[in-house]
């Protein structure tokens, strides 16, 4: 239709629209298109896929594609949302003079574009990004992979599978049957042969094929990146960012019938501390008075070069107008919540994200939105 609104959520460094039962933008739909109509703004909103890991220009062109492919070269107004290196591809596309393909679509997309909206992108790079460069950082990011896809069995996926079935054999050497160890070796078992599972790991076989994105988030390899891309005068460019409380443990008793707690826990951990080191010779810029004032204020303690949400860097995340701050990680803000409660668990943060702080998220959003619509 002519004379639409379209809004594009673009997927980040895990992209895709949906692995089984898992989607990307988990609630996101629902939750940006109401705060929009609130506002009287009647848009249509398009989930975007992307290849997982790909470099920043294969995944610019494949959103250029879909941009045209959901008629966006028809549309009065185009707004764009992306979560992770889904901003970074936006960036990218809409950068003055870019030549992502032959014609001109790029320049066609931009005339249109009145919104370009990061969510906790990492726009300076991320320390994590060096570390999958490693083979023991290859396993992880493969690990990751499928802990973001495993669809309703994802709480109970522990952090290697081979632990897993050692722990359960031990149990029956001990004469216990039918133990936790057990049930949730049997949970991996019924994932794998399930449906979903089969998307899951052509999802994966992707990742393994391109990883170009990877070297491109290490903090050397974005300095290029913002060497070469720019912003467009007359786009709105805003972000959301998050951060949580460096990782602290007590213990409790009852955690230890929560082995799968337990172990993703301690991976979160490992991420977040591998996150948490800022390199030397790329440091973060300096956030103004008035943004770090901001910053500590919404999360509660101090914000260092050292804060982040597990896989990107806070001070990172700052692109444009700070839209948002939200205690979260990376995924909690795109709806894969991190609450104990809740079996659809990403990795448990400790962030305590709510519903209550996602409609808050993507409030902000459709106001930044509306604001240029």
């Amino acid at each position: 239709m002519r004379g639409e609104r379209i809004v594009f959520l673009v997927p980040g460094f895990f992209g895709f629209t949906s692995v089984g039962a898992v989607s990307y933008f988990r609630d996101v739909e629902t939750a940006l298109g109401a705060a929009l109509e609130r506002r009287g703004v009647k848009a249509r909103i398009v989930r975007c896929a992307t290849q997982p890991t790909a470099s920043i220009p294969r995944r610019a062109d494949r959103l250029r594609r879909q941009v045209i492919a959901h008629r966006g070269l028809g549309a009065r107004d185009l707004h764009f949302v992306g979560h992770s290196t889904g901003g970074l591809d936006v960036r990218m596309l809409l950068t003055p003079d870019v030549k992502i393909a032959a014609g001109n679509t790029e320049e066609l997309i931009a005339r249109r574009t009145r919104t370009a909206i990061s969510v906790t992108t990492p726009h300076h790079g991320t320390p994590l990004a060096n570390h999958f460069l490693t083979v023991q950082g290859h396993t992880l990011l493969l690990l990751l992979s499928a802990l973001a896809t495993s669809g309703p069995g994802r709480g109970t996926l522990l952090a290697a599978t081979n632990a897993i079935a050692l722990a359960a054999r031990l149990d029956d050497w001990t004469g216990v049957e039918n133990s936790l160890l057990d049930r949730v070796s049997g949970k991996v078992l019924e994932v794998l042969r399930s449906e979903s599972s089969r998307s899951a790991w052509a999802f994966l076989q992707d990742i393994k094929e391109d990883q170009g994105a990877v070297l491109q988030l290490t903090p050397e390899g974005i300095a290029l990146f913002d060497a070469s891309v720019a912003d467009r005068r007359d786009v709105d460019y805003g972000c959301v960012v998050a951060g949580v409380p460096p990782p602290r443990e007590r213990f409790v008793p009852k955690a230890l019938l929560q082995p799968e707690r337990i172990a993703l826990r301690a991976l979160f951990r490992l991420l977040h501390g591998l996150a948490a080191r800022p390199h030397p010779h790329y440091p973060y810029p300096k956030p103004s008075a008035a943004v770090q004032r901001r910053l500590d204020k919404r999360l509660g303690f101090a914000v260092t070069p050292a804060t982040n949400d597990g896989i990107v860097p806070t001070l990172s995340q700052l692109h444009g107008r700070l839209l948002h701050v939200g205690c979260a990680d990376h995924l909690d803000v795109v709806g894969h919540y991190t609450l104990a409660e809740r079996a659809g668990n990403w990795l448990p943060s400790g962030a305590g994200f709510t519903p209550e702080a996602f409609g808050a998220t993507w409030e902000a959003v459709a106001a930044a939105i509306a604001g240029r619509a």
